[in-house]
């Protein structure tokens, strides 16, 4: 899940700090540096990649993706975080089945510390659990993997009740998921960077 990194259209916390320009290139970096860890693992055939863009039309996203060395793409669509996610599993379920994909994992742009041990640990959790969440330090996550348990009968879950952007979207999700039973993982926590002080936090 990415946002095109143009002047004042991204980062708009940021932009507060240090300037439009200056976070536009913050993002962009960090795009760049996202995409180079998930195409390491594609390249091997462990993962298979779409990229779900907001804030270009269907033309430019595709030019785009093709700059970014990934074939696969969609438009994010209009709602909230939820709603956007959701759409991308609907959107992609007809590609998974054809290739046997059975778990979809989630992750943003803004995280500068990713790397692809991130995600083999977590194709290797998702063997063994349902849900895996990788905490942030601003109460939300970085990545959600999604079993075939999940995506199959309780797509909803992830997705409701959650107000997003808020300090307890990772409570709000496991809290969504008390009702079932099913096996939770936890990641490491992350930063991501979305103000001044996420960045002077990593130092």
């Amino acid at each position: 899940m990415t946002k095109w990194h143009g002047f004042g259209r991204c980062k708009t916390r940021l932009s507060g700090d240090i300037g439009k320009s200056n976070s536009a290139k913050i993002q962009r970096v960090m795009t760049n540096h996202t995409i180079s860890v998930i195409k390491s693992l594609q390249e091997s055939k462990l993962i298979d990649v779409s990229i779900a863009i907001s804030g270009l039309g269907k033309k430019n996203c595709r030019r785009w993706s093709k700059e970014l060395g990934i074939n696969k793409f969609n438009l994010q669509g209009k709602g909230c975080l939820g709603e956007r996610m959701k759409r991308q599993i609907i959107t992609n379920k007809k590609f998974c089945t054809q290739n046997k994909i059975k778990n979809i994992i989630f992750i943003g742009t803004d995280l500068p510390d990713l790397c692809h041990l991130d995600l083999l640990n977590t194709l290797r959790e998702l063997k063994q659990n349902d849900l895996i969440l990788g905490p942030s330090n601003d109460g939300g996550y970085w990545l959600i993997g999604l079993s075939e348990k999940i995506i199959s009968n309780h797509l909803n879950l992830p997705f409701i009740n959650i107000g997003w952007s808020k300090e307890n979207v990772l409570q709000n999700t496991i809290n969504n998921f008390a009702s079932i039973k099913l096996q939770l993982k936890f990641l490491d926590k992350k930063i991501d960077i979305d103000t001044i002080i996420d960045i002077e936090n990593r130092k």
